[in-house]
């Protein structure tokens, strides 16, 4: 088995690899780019980046060229205010992107989309994509919308919940021209007030694929099931997991468009409330409908000593959560997972205690939707308590074959904290086919400098030049980044009091 980790001592060596060329090109900051604004990376269009920025009631995409300087604004005129705004999602494509959000106006909630050019300007009519009607004010989403790997199929659904024991699940499915496919109202029965959803995805026909789980209060998912609504069809298939003796904790669902499978992990637990023991594989093949692997593996002690950062050997994982999931064609898998956790004053970290609960939820006895509002760690938004140190440390990279026997693995040390948020901290994956990349802010003599770290498929771990642009003080936040293309991600900056956008290509 192939190991490596790499400590502060090995750094000059690793640096001194052969690598790829970068290059890193920053946008100006405009006098409405404030830090505290929301914004959104859009995607690449046409040749340009699209970013949404929305700042005291104001919605505009910035336009800015290869070379990320600013060639255009486009005011949304045709969105309400922000007060009425509830969410906003973008979907690029190679001349044009759609913006489909959703407001509340009276007592309707609006699902729209919306044509965006490579200019920002909306381009025909706004489509109404659907409409709820509500007794109440909606504070959180209420549409899901999802698309596929292949851009080809656009879902948007919802889910009411009022009944507990009985839910009901609208879909509506659309091509890539917005034209509607199927919709469907399908109800779906909760035996148990402790049954919950998770992780829908939408596979390049159609399908749409999630899971159903117990959990029982801040607990272990005892018994769990994976759940598909066929594009054309009114029901939904339960393929229930075997996990006797074995209890999980979150559950997280990828799907294999070109083996036609679904692919389902999670750490698991040998006993209740326990310490991470290792990963949980599900996997179910599309075309013969049976189950073709279904195993759990168990870190070693070694693995654990390399990981554990401050905690103990048997507790190393406690602390971490499944951060990436990228799937071979070959049918095996690599998984990323990164140390992230609080300390405070008043309280102690505890995982059971704000974890747990279904990634959809009702903020109040009258709203009957549940809200998409996945609880993805690294957001500040998650922890109530202001007065708490973030931390994000190491991440732990483990490769699979399709049997799901380990190949390799390799730990990233790094420790990162802060007293104010947690924007600056945590990691950003970018896949360049032959190598991932992971860029998280490394401090050196008390400066925060960009670094990549790239793993090449033969598990070979390369420490590449450090990004050293402190000195222009561009402050990055690579957990927001995205990747726009092949071999290039987009990266959002703090320029003193102000916020730009750094373009990071690979030659």
């Amino acid at each position: 088995m192939f190991r490596k980790k790499w400590m502060p001592a090995l750094l000059i060596i690793a640096a001194t690899l052969p690598v790829s060329a970068q290059r890193i090109v920053y946008s100006e900051a405009g006098k409405d780019d404030t830090r505290s604004m929301s914004f959104e990376i859009a995607g690449k269009v046409g040749g340009n980046f699209l970013i949404y920025k929305n700042n005291r009631g104001k919605s505009w995409i910035t336009v800015l060229d290869n070379d990320m300087k600013d060639i255009g604004r486009s005011d949304l005129d045709f969105v309400p205010n922000n007060d009425r705004m509830i969410n906003v999602d973008f979907f690029p494509y190679n001349d044009l992107c759609y913006m489909i959000y959703q407001y509340q106006k009276k007592n309707i909630v609006y699902c729209m989309a919306a044509k965006l050019d490579a200019s920002g300007n909306k381009v025909g009519d706004v489509i109404d994509m659907d409409t709820t009607q509500l007794g109440f004010a909606a504070n959180n989403k209420i549409y899901t919308v999802l698309t596929n790997e292949d851009k080809s199929r656009i879902s948007v659904f919802k889910i009411n919940s009022k009944n507990r024991r009985l839910y009901v699940i609208s879909t509506s499915l659309f091509d890539d021209k917005l034209v509607l496919l199927k919709k469907s109202r399908l109800t779906l029965p909760m035996e148990d007030r402790n049954e919950y959803l998770g992780d829908f995805q939408l596979d390049n026909e159609g399908d749409l694929v999630f899971s159903k789980f117990y959990r029982n209060s801040n607990d272990n998912i005892t018994s769990a099931s994976l759940m598909i609504k066929n594009a054309m069809a009114d029901s939904i298939m339960t393929r229930e997991l075997n996990i006797e003796k074995t209890w999980l904790d979150e559950l997280h669902i990828k799907i294999d468009n070109y083996n036609k499978r679904y692919f389902l992990t999670s750490f698991y637990y040998k006993e209740r409330r326990g310490n991470i023991d290792g990963y949980f594989f599900y996997v179910w093949d599309k075309i013969s409908g049976n189950t073709i692997l279904q195993d759990t593996t168990t870190f070693s002690d070694e693995l654990r000593r390399e990981a554990r950062g401050d905690a103990g050997v048997r507790s190393a994982f406690n602390d971490y959560f499944i951060r990436n999931i990228v799937l071979r064609r070959d049918g095996g898998f690599v998984l990323g997972s990164e140390s992230y956790y609080t300390t405070s004053r008043f309280n102690n970290w505890n995982r059971w205690d704000y974890l747990y609960g279904s990634p959809f939820y009702s903020n109040s006895y009258n709203d009957y939707y549940y809200t998409n509002n996945y609880r993805l760690f690294g957001s500040s938004s998650r922890f109530s308590n202001q007065a708490v140190r973030y931390h994000a440390d190491n991440i732990t990279v483990m490769s699979f074959d399709s049997k799901g026997n380990q190949e390799w693995n390799n730990v990233m040390g790094k420790s990162q904290f802060d007293d104010q948020s947690d924007d600056m901290l945590s990691y950003q994956m970018m896949n360049t086919g032959g190598q991932l990349h992971f860029l998280f802010n490394f401090q050196e003599r008390r400066n925060n400098l960009l670094t990549d770290f790239s793993i090449g498929t033969d598990g070979q771990l390369n420490r590449n030049p450090t990004l050293k642009n402190l000195d222009k003080g561009y402050d990055f936040m690579p957990k927001y980044a995205k990747q726009v293309g092949a071999r290039q991600m987009i990266i959002p900056c703090g320029y003193r009091n102000y916020l730009c956008f750094a373009k990071l290509e690979y030659n």
